[in-house]
């Protein structure tokens, strides 16, 4: 026959019965009553003689109520904890986002003059102008407290282009018309590596809000091949500032701390939820921002996310990235552990 296991409430009641009437309990005051100098008005908790006898006495009086306590809190603190976290978590992703591309940079030409150029390059159709992407992003958990990464790199191979303006330093910029502008492509090699600190503001079963704190690198290298109906000359036509066809260059590396919020939105416990995350910042920029949401789904160590992302940089006339702005849908697969 199977035999049964006893219920836990039952085992705690014949465990308090047990040291109720627990027998070294009684051998102990026997053996008290017996030794020398003992005396039935003396304390009964005392023992004179110093062979231990009193440190045995609390011992066995401790021993079976720490057996009661760990049956009565051991299950409570169990469950207690089974929902809390504990230690570092981390979470990977690998994500597509095939972004649109609209941006106007300034070059210094190459005349060896104080002049600038402004070409406005889009790239409307990122998948057939693209050579190579890699996107990765990275968030590490211990408490309330987290590290956030996320790192990007793209290749444009040609996108439409066309010069918008000349300044020729000593004069206002000069427009360049249509008619002006016979052919045009840029390609644009970009890294953008984001690195933040978070800190849980609030959380609970509807999800978590976040604060940020960081970071954000645009490295970029961009070139231009364009081709022009006539040379563009100085002024009173004081010499050519911008032949008719030639390849324009240029590099920067712009820094940019940022503020934002983060976190997500659970839809009951279905595994869905929704993502969202807006930061701004400074520094080399004028001003830089980026924001992103969507919906995703969860379920154990595997995720995906499906969602929108734009960002976007303000540097000035004066700076090779005067605007640039990548906006786009994206899919993301994330592995936790």
């Amino acid at each position: 026959m199977a035999r049964r296991s006893m219920p836990a409430s039952r085992m705690r009641e014949t465990a308090i019965d047990y040291i109720w009437h627990w027998r070294p309990r009684r051998r102990i005051v026997s053996a008290i009553s017996r030794s020398p100098g003992w005396h039935p008005h003396a304390d009964a908790r005392r023992l004179p003689d110093a062979s231990g006898g009193h440190a045995n006495m609390r011992l066995s009086r401790l021993l079976p109520a720490a057996f009661v306590a760990a049956l009565l809190i051991g299950p409570a603190a169990r469950a207690q904890g089974a929902g809390e976290a504990s230690g570092w978590s981390f979470q990977i992703g690998v994500y597509a986002w095939a972004p649109t591309f609209n941006t106007t940079l300034n070059y210094a030409l190459p005349t060896g003059r104080d002049a600038q150029a402004s070409v406005k390059a889009d790239a409307d159709n990122y998948l057939s102008d693209l050579n190579f992407a890699a996107m990765i992003a990275a968030e590490a958990h211990y408490g309330r407290f987290s590290i956030i990464t996320d790192l990007m790199y793209v290749d444009l191979g040609s996108s439409s282009s066309r010069v918008d303006a000349v300044n020729a330093a000593v004069l206002p910029s000069n427009p360049i018309s249509s008619t002006v502008n016979v052919s045009g492509d840029s390609s644009l090699q970009a890294t953008v590596w984001t690195l933040g600190g978070g800190y849980t503001l609030a959380s609970g079963d509807w999800g978590n809000v976040d604060a940020i704190a960081g970071f954000r690198l645009l490295a970029l290298d961009a070139r231009t091949n364009y081709g022009l109906s006539t040379d563009i000359t100085g002024p009173r036509g004081n010499g050519v500032v911008m032949s008719r066809n030639g390849r324009l260059s240029g590099s920067d590396n712009i820094w940019n701390g940022i503020v934002g919020l983060r976190g997500r939105i659970r839809i009951g416990d279905s595994g869905f939820f929704v993502p969202y995350y807006a930061d701004i910042g400074t520094g080399d920029s004028n001003i830089t921002w980026q924001a992103f949401s969507g919906i995703g789904y969860q379920s154990g160590w595997a995720g995906v996310v499906l969602g929108y992302r734009a960002m976007a940089f303000d540097q000035g006339s004066n700076d090779l990235v005067n605007k640039l702005t990548m906006q786009g849908a994206f899919l993301a697969v994330t592995f936790t552990f």
